[in-house]
């Protein structure tokens, strides 16, 4: 049970020593990517925790993922339904927190990003209809639960791949476009360092795919 617990995550580490390690020796040579302040915090401190939240957030649900799925730890205590729930919540909170952490780094770093507002804006306009409709299509066809990972939790859930949506154009329609709603403080607001964690995510996320998705 052990090698399945921890089946993939040696990959997992890696991968993050080596995004910490890219990111870091970016922001040293880029030193407005660390300018500015918020209530007394420097942005350099805003920076680290917008990047240890999704780093948090992934192993939190590596562990209750693989734990619930080899030794069906919660739903034989909670019973399935509450013990969903109860990880639900974990999930969505550490997700709200991604972004608002990236929210407040970019206000922080603000106008750290030489470049016209108007072609950030532009980028934003184009963005902000994809990921309605990522979450139109989560709801109407993928459903919440599924996305939050229910199957790992209700072993007798087994629903057919989604082709409807978004879901039409791609398998991963939550990998490659729900994360893009993370890049629009940054581009509003102009702070590069929120670009920089956004891209941090996104890249991030793939880790989670290979690595803890694989059960």
């Amino acid at each position: 049970m052990i090698k399945k617990i921890f089946g993939y995550q040696i990959w997992h580490l890696v991968s993050v020593i080596i995004l910490i390690s890219v990111t870091q020796r970016f922001i040293s040579i880029n030193y407005d990517t660390t300018n500015g302040e918020l209530w007394g915090i420097g942005t350099k401190s805003w920076f680290w925790i917008a990047i240890a939240i999704p780093i948090f957030h992934q192993v939190y649900v590596w562990i209750i993922w693989r734990l619930e799925l080899y030794n069906n730890t919660f739903t034989s205590r909670y019973g399935v339904q509450r013990a969903f729930k109860i990880y639900a919540v974990g999930f969505s909170f550490l997700f709200v927190c991604r972004l608002i952490f990236i929210i407040i780094l970019a206000i922080s770093n603000r106008d750290s990003f030489s470049i016209n507002p108007l072609y950030t804006y532009l980028i934003v306009a184009l963005i902000i209809p994809v990921v309605i409709y990522l979450f139109y299509s989560v709801l109407r066809y993928f459903t919440i639960e599924r996305a939050y990972g229910i199957d790992h939790f209700d072993k007798k859930y087994n629903e057919p791949h989604v082709k409807q949506g978004i879901f039409r154009y791609t398998d991963n329609g939550m990998y490659v476009y729900g994360l893009l709603i993370l890049y629009l403080p940054g581009l509003l607001l102009l702070s590069k360092a929120a670009l920089i964690v956004a891209l941090f995510n996104h890249v991030y996320i793939w880790v989670h795919y290979y690595c803890t998705e694989p059960s």
